[in-house]
């Protein structure tokens, strides 16, 4: 019976090294808003919305605003956007992406090589901003 005990437990310490970072990054992180997952990657916060385009479309530029974005160059097409501004002399990159009906990825960049807690502010201006207008 303590041979058993002894072998279950060796077996999850082999599934926890191998599975790495992995199993602590499942199912991402829930941010309130119709936020679903969210990641920094190379330099850009990816965060996957569960609320329609439109609406983060709307958030978006009311945080480019709320934040003092200077220079502000939108450019829109059907399901994809960008938004280029310059915020406290960094550039800023906000792209958007059409994923579902109810669902909308959004893609933050500030700077060339990427600023993760200036990206994280402007996520959670947004975040703030989509709360305001449900």
């Amino acid at each position: 019976m303590n041979m058993k005990r002894i072998l279950a437990m060796a077996c999850v310490w082999c599934l926890f090294l191998l599975g790495g970072c992995a199993p602590l990054l499942i199912g991402g992180a829930a941010v309130g808003a119709g936020a679903g997952t969210y990641a920094y990657i190379n330099g850009e916060l990816r965060v996957e919305y569960n609320v329609p385009f439109d609406k983060v479309r709307t958030a978006c530029e009311m945080a480019v605003a709320d934040l003092g974005g200077k220079e502000v160059t939108p450019d829109w097409r059907i399901g994809v956007g960008t938004i280029q501004t310059r915020i406290q002399n960094e550039k800023v990159t906000l792209r958007l992406e059409y994923k579902t009906k109810e669902s909308t990825i959004l893609s933050i960049r500030v700077g060339y090589l990427g600023n993760k807690e200036s990206s994280q502010l402007i996520k959670d201006k947004v975040s703030e901003n989509l709360v305001k207008n449900q």
